[in-house]
């Protein structure tokens, strides 16, 4: 077995490792901190989340900073203010014993003076998200002229926000002759563009199975129908009482509402999304990490770089968009060689997109029942008298108020007394599980589109006003009609818009519905992203109900102008 003494580590850092509980190197670190040490080459490297990539890039950074130097010798850029921090504090763990050297995160959320006076003082190593580090950049605080080193961390999330613009403008502020280090678990277009466009001959460095996630992670998923869900979502955390999980929401809005009725409902929850300052996600997660919350409710953009290594589950209230996000949730669990389970919340028009996920990453999705009421008590009561049975007696103290406590309990049989003792632990959720229903949804077979539709609850109405609409997402993008008809289901709120034919092709489809509603049907795909594409919708040439013409749908953008906010013109939906 590999140690860290045999990749040539300096002792310092060594020191520093131990301190942290480093025993002995990941499969990536093995790989990865050889290779910068002594080649110095572009490197880029696919793990997934929780396979130890932060010390991979981490320790020859520290061992590789010249201390006597005062410039900025090595960045790190992160595509939010949490990874950003964590990645800073675990650096600085590494370097606790290398003297003199500095290290600063760089982020926005918190006033730009401070960091401004920081970087006046010298500093070695940042690490930084993109926009804060442009703005100083902007205002000449920062000179990364000198950068010999240089990571981009979680490049995939990077471009995923949005943050394309601010690379090209950050890595065009750097030396052409910098050592250029790119981390992702998925390696989409953008970043294969900026591989080809920045790096030199770069080194690709695999670990484990691209896009396929953790190892060690089950994949559970419950269906039931849309109204369900929050229900379900109790007793999947009822019947585990030793959950420590993060929930997954698909907007900041929904978040904020989950965390608030879990709370209200007696959990100990809070949210993190994108409307909290600095100081109160920094206040929620150190709750979080020290178990004074149970779970925490979050969206994907507020839960990159939380570094929690013993989450017990990750559950997917919603979704998501794209299998490579489903990848980066449920590698926040099963890290550090445990176990790990993700769960996922479906209603039936969504049972596709499980297939879809089980074909893109390579697993085995089980499908399990929401336990009935008298299960989850069960599993609840055994809990509670195993933790009874942990409990440490303190019998000195005990012994000589035992004549009282005996004289007040003396008319009581022994089956009496235990249930009188379960009964005040547990009557609240005896009486709330007393006539519970059954919350599965049945799996139905569906045969062709116009099952599918049925099946969803969407029969069309002789009253409708059919208006056919044209989508640019097609089969190639795993797109069916139980998948639209799903999307404005949740968009909407309502089953009351007809929906008439749905046709999908290749590359774009058509979907006939209710024209009284063609603002609705708008706003229902504004910001929805499939495999990483912006959708768009317009309204299509051709009389609803009928076939495809010669076969192809209208493309959109070759029909009439699509439409945008409040039914503008020339405006394309994307995601903001």
């Amino acid at each position: 077995m590999t140690t860290f003494n045999e990749l040539d580590i300096r002792a310092d850092i060594l020191t520093g490792l131990a301190a942290l509980g480093f025993a002995t190197p990941t499969p990536i670190q093995q790989e990865v901190i050889p290779l910068i040490l002594e080649q110095r080459r572009d490197l880029i490297s696919l793990a997934q989340t929780g396979t130890g990539k932060t010390a991979a890039f981490g320790i020859p950074l520290v061992q590789l900073t010249e201390v006597a130097r005062r410039q900025i010798q090595a960045l790190v850029l992160c595509p939010t203010r949490e990874l950003c921090v964590q990645v800073a504090r675990d650096l600085e763990g590494m370097a606790r014993h290398v003297a003199g050297i500095k290290i600063l995160p760089v982020y926005g959320g918190t006033p730009i003076e401070g960091q401004i006076r920081a970087l006046r003082q010298g500093v070695h190593i940042i690490v930084a998200t993109p926009g804060r580090l442009l703005d100083l950049i902007r205002r000449r605080s920062v000179d990364i002229s000198g950068v010999v080193s240089m990571v981009l961390d979680e490049a995939d999330e990077m471009l995923n926000m949005g943050f394309q613009e601010e690379l090209n403008a950050i890595l065009a502020e750097t030396p052409a002759d910098k050592n250029t280090m790119l981390f992702s678990a998925t390696m989409p277009k953008g970043v294969s563009t900026i591989a080809r466009k920045y790096m030199t001959d770069p080194l690709e460095i695999t670990i484990g199975k691209l896009n396929a996630g953790a190892e060690n992670v089950r994949h559970l998923y419950y269906m039931v129908q849309a109204k369900n869900r929050y229900p379900a979502l109790k007793r999947i955390v009822d019947i585990n009482p030793e959950m420590y999980a993060i929930i997954f929401c698909r907007t900041r809005q929904e978040t904020k509402e989950l965390a608030d009725k879990l709370m209200q409902d007696g959990y100990t929850a809070d949210a993190l999304h994108g409307d909290l300052s600095q100081p109160q996600r920094d206040h929620i997660m150190n709750k979080f990490r020290r178990r004074n919350l149970q779970i925490l409710v979050a969206t994907d953009v507020a839960a990159r770089g939380l570094d929690v290594s013993d989450l017990t589950h990750v559950i997917n209230y919603n979704l998501p968009d794209d299998a490579a996000n489903y990848t980066h949730r449920s590698g926040r669990t099963g890290r550090a060689g445990k176990e790990g389970t993700a769960i996922s919340i479906i209603h039936m028009r969504e049972k596709f997109r499980i297939r879809e996920l089980q074909q893109r990453l390579g697993k085995t999705f089980e499908h399990r029942r929401v336990p009935s009421g008298y299960e989850v008590c069960k599993k609840q009561l055994q809990s509670h008298v195993d933790t009874v049975m942990r409990v440490s007696v303190d019998h000195e103290r005990l012994d000589s108020l035992l004549p009282i406590i005996e004289e007040k309990l003396a008319g009581l049989e022994r089956d009496e007394l235990i249930k009188r003792f379960v009964s005040l632990e547990f009557n609240r959720i005896l009486d709330y599980y007393r006539d519970a229903q059954d919350l599965n949804e049945p799996e139905i077979k569906t045969g062709g589109p116009r099952s599918q539709e049925r099946s969803a609850g969407r029969p069309p109405r002789d009253d409708a006003n059919f208006v056919r609409f044209s989508l640019n997402i097609g089969r190639r993008d795993g797109v069916l009609p139980t998948r639209l008809i799903g999307m404005i289901n949740e968009a909407v709120g309502t089953k009351k818009i007809a929906i008439g034919k749905i046709i999908i092709a290749e590359k774009h489809s058509l979907l006939d519905a209710d024209g009284r509603y063609a603002e609705a049907i708008f706003e229902a795909f504004r910001h929805q992203m499939i495999n990483g594409k912006p959708v768009r919708v317009e309204v299509a040439k051709g009389a609803p109900g009928e076939g495809v013409g010669k076969g192809r749908p209208k493309p959109p953008g070759k029909g009439k102008p699509r439409f945008g906010a409040k039914g503008k013109r020339g405006v394309p939906f994307k995601k903001s």
